[in-house]
């Protein structure tokens, strides 16, 4: 039984590297929630990233953690609360911080105390926000053959910009990211284009809750739910939809649903994306423990930020250095 357990968060913002523009909208900074856990001399960290898209602000977050904040206070127990719980950011980050803290009190890591393997080096995408097609295959260029690029699009010159990209980055395979913004006429009608430009999964091509024309519907490349895939509950839904799943954490609520997520998607046969809000290196860190049993890895938000995290993750062209035990996770 754990002694009791004190609570801290705050706001924090990371200014972006250059501006990030989705098929939403264009954004300058992350705006993050950071949790600390405290318990018998030993603190657990996370970090977790409100999206409007989920109806969550930094806001309605901290609201949140200060109801938890005063549950704990009149000793409501911390998994007590995470079991009550909605998934999204504010859960995220604190069942993250609980497996950190958790760690650290038992002296092994989060890696060790979940049974999972723990991931080396691994491949990650590398994001390119919307922009014109030239601009576009620069920055593709600029990547210098990386092996796995992620392209932001929405409904404008979708076959231009890849057949762009292609062209300057013809060895690297592509995951194209359309944020629910095309139709399905555009999605049947650029898929062979596509394919020919070594795309290998769409991401959310449809609005979620307006995919059913995906069922049985027969393409040249993979489609991968993200909007539509939160937690296990949705994957009855998904299935003959979609053959991969994004997982990211702040969808998940946290690590934990994501692990169990991770093993009943694969027992239906569906591929893992690993993915991430735009966040340092700290909002990345749990979600790295399932690289190894993803397919796809875009873990790419510390090439993002300007200034990341200490210790965080090094990516060298497209390769994604292992987690520190300094960051997160570790068992000191």
């Amino acid at each position: 039984m754990l002694s009791k357990i004190s609570l801290h968060y705050k706001q924090s913002d990371f200014p972006l590297a250059q501006v990030f523009r989705i098929s939403r909208g264009a954004k300058t900074k992350a705006e993050v929630i950071e949790v600390t856990l405290s318990c018998a001399g030993k603190v657990g960290r996370a970090e977790s990233v409100p999206y409007n898209r989920y109806n969550e602000t930094i806001e309605s977050v901290i609201r949140q953690l200060h109801n938890v904040h005063n549950q704990l206070n009149a000793g409501i127990d911390l998994q007590t609360l995470l079991a009550s719980m909605s998934a999204g950011s504010a859960r995220n980050a604190l069942d993250c911080a609980f497996w950190d803290l958790k760690a650290k009190l038992a002296q092994r890591s989060v890696a060790a105390l979940a049974n999972l393997e723990e991931p080396a080096d691994c491949i990650t995408a590398q994001t390119l926000s919307i922009d014109t097609p030239e601009a576009m295959a620069a920055a593709a260029k600029a990547l210098d053959n990386a092996p796995l690029i992620k392209v932001k699009l929405d409904n404008q010159d979708i076959a231009a910009k890849i057949q762009a990209i292609h062209q300057a980055s013809p060895g690297s395979d592509i995951i194209v990211d359309a944020n629910e913004a095309w139709s399905i006429e555009q999605l049947v009608e650029n898929a062979d284009v596509l394919a020919k430009s070594n795309v290998t999964l769409i991401e959310q091509p449809l609005k979620a809750g307006e995919d059913s024309e995906l069922l049985g519907l027969e393409l040249p490349i993979a489609l991968c739910a993200d909007e539509s895939c939160h937690t296990r509950k949705d994957l009855e839904y998904l299935s003959g939809r979609y053959q991969a799943i994004n997982i990211k954490l702040d969808k998940t609520g946290g690590l934990t649903e994501a692990i169990a997520l991770s093993k009943e998607a694969k027992d239906l046969g569906l591929d893992i994306m690993v993915g991430c809000m735009v966040g340092s290196s700290l909002a990345m860190a749990p979600a790295f423990l399932l690289a190894s049993d993803a397919q796809y890895v875009d873990l790419d938000g510390p090439l993002l930020v300007a200034q990341d995290r200490e210790h965080g993750f090094a990516i060298n062209k497209g390769v994604m250095s292992a987690l520190n035990p300094d960051l997160w996770g570790g068992a000191n």
